[in-house]
């Protein structure tokens, strides 16, 4: 379990000093990376491509880790993810990974799914519910 905290806690570092530390070491050749929003990544060519490229847009700006779960081959991280890209946009929002790793502690597949941190109780002043007049976020 340790090692793979470890390797999580990598992965979301390369990010905050937006340096590749490893990709090819953390990720199998044929890993598939599943953003929450849709984009799939498949290999670790695609992996490295799409954080070199991504960090020239944007910048992260914090990734925490909250909590772990595990079994098996398996691993789930809940997180906080905050960006800010070139244009001025921030994003911020809660977060979980689906981690499944080979026997040599290798991600062969990972799968992001977002929550938006901004909640209210829709039902806090009428028994029909009344939603904010927002945009929808794209996770």
């Amino acid at each position: 379990m340790e090692n793979k905290e470890k390797t999580i806690g990598l992965w979301f570092d390369m990010w905050l000093k937006k340096q590749d530390l490893g990709i090819a070491d953390i990720f199998t050749n044929d890993a598939v990376y599943i953003e929450s929003w849709g984009p799939k990544y498949k290999g670790t060519d695609k992996i490295k491509h799409w954080f070199t490229e991504w960090n020239t847009r944007g910048n992260v700006l914090a990734w925490d880790i909250k909590q772990f779960f595990h079994k098996g081959n398996q691993t789930i991280v809940e997180w906080y993810f905050k960006n800010t890209m070139n244009d001025g946009k921030v994003e911020a929002f809660d977060g979980v990974s689906i981690i499944e790793w080979t026997v040599y502690g290798k991600i062969r597949f990972l799968k992001e799914f977002g929550c938006n941190i901004n909640n209210y109780d829709p039902y806090q002043n009428s028994l029909n519910p009344q939603f904010r007049d927002e945009e929808t976020m794209w996770f």
